[in-house]
């Protein structure tokens, strides 16, 4: 693989660092600021507002700079929101702090994604854009976990402080190992915007937001299942969601090289595990070894969903697939609110610590329904079409 896919991976894990840290910091910001933690939470919100609305936008803005430039003023960006979010005075600005982080997310990973996948050969595109992926991942294991224990010890602004140090290594490492990518067709925004009108690609975002949205009804109330059904200690709940860092790695390695070679087929395979697995939480919770178990499994095959969702609308959307790829990271953050909102009506329905799994369940199973019909359309609308290898035929094109 080319080091510059390097670069891209140091981006994703401060993206990923920041974007996970403030939910366990919250109890220290409200402290400090004299707020609530449920208000608190509005930090979180604020982030994955910045992701919605910055990936669209700020990709059809900077649909006429080149790849490597872009990459660079979106960690810069990156950078300077974190820096913010250090230095707010107070609450305000503070959320301030965190949209301005939030808004390159999803144009950085859209743009990170098409150059990841010309930077290798074909066949090899999944895997490239996988890597970049794992970045967001490991930080989950050891960014999250690190920054966190940092706040608690130096205070939050610490945690921000270091993740803008984060920032400026990846624009240093973009800047240097990214390289001049060959001259490529500028698409401009109305091409951009219509790309986005496939049917394909809709119904790809479509099964991104259900079908992710059952990892977060799970994730969202995971420490809560742990130490109120299977009886952790509080202090084991790093713990957990460690391990469940390590599955999401563990389905990022995987989900590169299943994608590559057989794309729906990994979809559809990940997508009907997923629902297995977050069902079977809802039985294996009450204990702890079972328990642990399945929070790996959801973590691995929760991401192992990851790529084939991010090349599915790269490859569908084939004039111009960077705001595809952009609005799929919006997607993602649409089904971590929803996903989160409704395993919490699970929970304020009276239906226990675990529905949420089977919420989750629900919801995977509906991604997984409009993974098919999109693949049964796509099969009628191409019925001549013959390949040797699944999806042969949706490849990431080079030029766009």
């Amino acid at each position: 693989m080319p080091l510059a896919l390097l670069a891209l991976a140091i981006s994703a894990f401060g993206i990923g660092t920041t974007e996970f840290v403030m939910m366990g910091l919250l109890p220290n910001v409200a402290d400090d600021l004299g707020t609530s933690v449920p208000i608190a939470g509005h930090l979180v919100s604020a982030y994955a507002l910045g992701v919605v609305i910055g990936a669209p936008l700020l990709t059809v803005l900077g649909s006429r700079i080149p790849r490597k430039p872009m990459l660079v003023g979106l960690m810069a960006l990156f950078t300077v929101g974190n820096l913010a979010s250090a230095l707010a005075p107070d609450f305000g600005l503070l959320i301030v702090g965190r949209l301005l982080a939030g808004l390159p997310h999803g144009a950085f990973f859209g743009v990170g994604a098409v150059v990841a996948a010309r930077l290798v050969r074909e066949g090899r595109q999944a895997r490239a854009v996988a890597t970049m992926f794992l970045g967001l991942t490991i930080a989950n294991i050891v960014g999250v976990p690190a920054a966190t224990l940092l706040g608690q010890r130096l205070g939050w602004r610490a945690t921000f402080l270091v993740v803008a140090a984060i920032g400026l290594v990846a624009m240093a490492a973009l800047a240097r190992l990214i390289p001049p990518l060959p001259a490529e067709e500028r698409t401009g925004p109305a091409r951009e915007l219509r790309a986005l009108g496939d049917r394909q690609v809709i119904l790809g975002l479509a099964t991104t937001v259900f079908g992710f949205a059952g990892v977060f009804a799970v994730y969202s109330y995971l420490a809560s299942m742990m130490t109120k059904v299977t009886g952790l200690a509080q202090t084991s709940v790093p713990l957990v969601l460690a391990l469940f860092g390590i599955g999401m790695t563990l389905g990022a390695l995987a989900g590169g090289p299943l994608t590559d070679r057989a794309l729906r087929p990994t979809l559809y395979g990940s997508l009907a595990a997923l629902a297995l697995v977050l069902a079977a939480l809802h039985f294996t919770a009450p204990v702890t070894w079972a328990a642990l178990v399945t929070v790996v499994l959801i973590g691995a095959i929760g991401f192992l969903t990851t790529t084939p969702l991010q090349m599915l609308v790269m490859n569908k959307a084939h004039q111009a697939p960077t705001l595809a790829a952009a609005s799929n990271q919006s997607a993602f953050n649409l089904a971590n609110a929803g996903g989160a909102w409704a395993g919490g009506l699970a929970l304020a329905a009276d239906g226990g610590w675990t529905s949420p799994a089977l919420v989750g369940a629900a919801l995977a199973a509906v991604g997984l329904a409009v993974a098919v019909v999109a693949g049964l359309l796509d099969r009628r609308d191409s019925p001549s079409r013959v390949v040797r290898r699944s999806d042969a035929a949706d490849q990431v094109p080079v030029g766009s």
